[in-house]
């Protein structure tokens, strides 16, 4: 498979994700419009994020960061988390076990 055929789907505005399923995991692979935001939220997924491009305001259990090219964040399970991009943003997230709701 290559990420080029695989069809984007905006999962909430801004956000146009390629996503990739396995049995106990889910990697998305973002491209997020400047001032987009993910309100907050908790899921019982464990989640990396991985910045690829741009910058990112993200704020993990009250505690608020700004992430760029190269920075991963771990994400623990059903920990609150939200953010925003304040530039057009590349980013990777992996989550396990499977985000059903992506499908």
């Amino acid at each position: 498979m290559n990420l080029s055929d695989i069809p984007s789907k905006e999962i909430m505005p801004g956000y146009h994700g390629k996503l990739i399923h396995s049995k106990n995991m889910t990697m998305a692979f973002w491209e997020v419009e400047k001032d987009a935001e993910v309100p907050e939220h908790s899921h019982m997924n464990e989640q990396i994020m991985h910045v690829m491009e741009g910058e990112f305001k993200f704020t993990l259990n009250g505690n608020t960061k700004v992430y760029g090219p190269g920075d991963v964040v771990l994400i623990a399970s059903n920990v609150p988390h939200s953010g925003k991009a304040l530039t057009p943003c590349k980013l990777m997230d992996v989550f396990s076990p499977t985000r059903e709701e992506y499908k």
